[in-house]
């Protein structure tokens, strides 16, 4: 069995004398997809936040590809391989679908905004920019303004800027939040496809989605995970029931 390629020991965090996250242990295999979910409040992004750097943990350890990197800044654990998308879409709405892609493309080249008008003779950024347009669907798109698409297209732009750091591992925060169910579908379908040979994390309410594309849930409750196990294990865990899931999981 290979090793974990993120583990998360004894985690914790708290805000002065109220505790989100109260020991957490959890291990990511490469190329895992693993959903987590749980009720409002349960702490699901908080966790996301520790992970990705954007809040440094009270207690415990991060372990990345062996490497720890809980207090590290959030571009420092990018670079390392790990990237994240937000539950409020993160781009940059007055840019076209190609110059948002493009400067995710350049961000880890070391490459600024200085460079701007010189960038279309690096044929080198040219054609990954082209591959992740043809890979998120969205070539046609190419010279639309970002802020005019519709919400899912303004997902996928952002998959595709995440996906931009070529990350080992990739977190996502309720990318289906907002969606119709036919959204929804494309949405998930895509995340499917693009996560191919990478590892998965997932915070995502619509059940659905959580069962047909997780290899395994975890289940957050008030801080501290409750249960682990494959989609049939997680539907028919009595304790996951009762703290979270109800009735709506033999639907």
């Amino acid at each position: 069995m290979s090793e974990p390629i993120l583990k998360l020991r004894s985690l914790r965090k708290s805000f002065g004398e109220t505790d989100i996250i109260r020991g957490v242990d959890l291990e990511l295999a490469p190329g895992e997809r693993r959903a987590l979910i749980g009720p409002n409040g349960a702490g699901k992004s908080t966790l996301f936040n520790l992970i990705s750097g954007n809040l440094s943990p009270t207690s415990g350890e991060i372990v990345f590809n062996g490497r720890r990197i809980d207090g590290m800044n959030p571009q420092a654990i990018n670079r390392l391989g790990l990237a994240r998308s937000f539950q409020i879409t993160n781009i940059f709405p007055k840019l076209t679908v190609l110059e948002n892609i493009r400067l995710a493309v350049m961000r880890p080249r070391g490459l600024g905004a200085v460079f701007w008008k010189f960038i279309d003779r690096d044929a080198g950024i040219r054609r990954e920019t082209e591959r992740l347009l043809q890979l998120v669907r969205l070539a046609p798109r190419a010279s639309t303004i970002a802020g005019e698409m519709s919400y899912s297209e303004q997902r996928s732009l952002e998959i595709a800027m995440t996906l931009a750091s070529d990350p080992q591992v990739i977190l996502l925060d309720e990318p289906m939040a907002g969606m119709s169910h036919e959204e929804t579908e494309y949405t998930s379908e895509l995340i499917r496809e693009v996560t191919k040979g990478r590892a998965l994390a997932i915070v995502e309410h619509d059940m659905d989605v959580v069962f047909s594309l997780s290899d395994r849930i975890s289940v957050l409750v008030y801080g501290q995970v409750i249960a682990t196990g494959t989609p049939d294990e997680i539907r028919s865990n009595a304790n996951v029931k009762e703290a979270y899931l109800g009735e709506e999981i033999a639907a």
